[in-house]
């Protein structure tokens, strides 16, 4: 046993005079933990046709308006009327770009047990997708139209409204006396792009993870299954299966809030277009180090289209 202890006692950190010193393995995993990333929903809620149509920033893509035709009625050998067809245009920037930069030492590159290279590609790709979604839904929610239509629900106000359609305040969401059901607001939403006579097919819906838990409590009209289908999975920020009052439920912790009350935001697919691409990723050696730098540039834009057919509520929950 005595053996045992000194045998084992080369081990210990107070040890000292070893010729060989101390033998202590260290197991890398080869896994790298990756952090947890949002789910983004820009690409699922927006019309991304233009996309190939970039070549550069600061490219603009002119995307031609249907034209009004204007009916009359007519009579027999009366003089018809013409309209005469216009091509107006709806302009599309490309006015946002991001970049990223990092070295991979070549120390790294020949002793590391991972791919250093491609981990932080990943993170790059992952960092400019988040961006381009937050950025994509804050431009969304400020450029809906308040008025002629009006697509928006109360106001970004420390005091509740006194109804679902009052301007004068949030929407005071929940069970309580007085307070809005989640799923009446839903309606309310598909009622005024009803009223703007548009598709029902392809709506979306976009809110909060706290929306949604107001969405799931035990006094909501709701089961759970009734939108995630009993699978309790999220596949970009898609929340449902099905529909709910004829809209695609997404959920994301990128919707921009106002800064007295939350932010909610209902629309069709068409309302909306973003394009964007990865204008550039290169490698090259770095001279300061020695190292092998990669660095990209993505650039994208985005264009409300359809003002009638995007809206929005200011909301909270007691």
């Amino acid at each position: 046993m005595a053996g045992f202890e000194g045998a084992s006692s080369n081990f210990l950190v107070a040890t000292g005079g070893q010729n060989n010193g101390f033998f202590l393995p260290e197991i890398y995993s080869q896994k790298v933990q990756n952090f947890f990333r949002k789910a983004s929903v820009v690409e699922a809620i927006t019309n991304t046709d233009y996309t190939g149509e970039i070549a550069a920033f600061g490219d603009t893509v002119n995307i031609i308006k249907e034209p009004t035709i204007t009916t009359y009625d007519y009579t027999r050998g009366a003089t018809t009327t013409k309209t005469v067809l216009t091509d107006q245009e709806l302009v599309l920037v490309v006015d946002q770009a991001r970049a990223f930069k990092f070295i991979v030492d070549d120390i790294e590159k020949r002793m590391s047990h991972v791919n250093f290279k491609e981990v932080a590609s990943s993170s790059a790709a992952y960092a400019l997708k988040d961006q381009k979604d937050s950025n994509v839904l804050s431009y969304i929610s400020d450029n809906i139209s308040a008025s002629a239509p009006d697509m928006v629900l109360g106001s970004d106000s420390a005091t509740p409204a006194a109804s679902i359609g009052a301007a004068t305040g949030y929407i005071d969401v929940g069970f309580g006396t007085g307070e809005v059901d989640p799923i009446d607001l839903l309606a309310r939403f598909a009622r005024m792009l009803d009223e703007q006579s548009v598709p029902e097919e392809d709506r979306w819906f976009v809110a909060s993870p706290e929306f949604y838990e107001v969405l799931s409590e035990s006094s909501s009209k709701l089961l759970s299954v009734d939108y995630n289908g009993g699978q309790g999975s999220i596949r970009n920020g898609l929340v449902s299966s099905g529909l709910l009052r004829g809209f695609k439920m997404y959920k994301s912790n990128n919707i921009t809030d106002g800064s007295n009350a939350n932010v909610c935001m209902a629309g069709h697919m068409s309302a909306v277009a973003s394009a964007g691409t990865m204008l550039e990723v290169e490698s090259l050696r770095d001279q300061d180090s020695f190292g092998d730098i990669v660095r990209g540039l993505h650039v994208y834009g985005r264009k409300v289209l359809r003002p009638e057919a995007v809206a929005k509520a200011f909301w909270l929950a007691d």
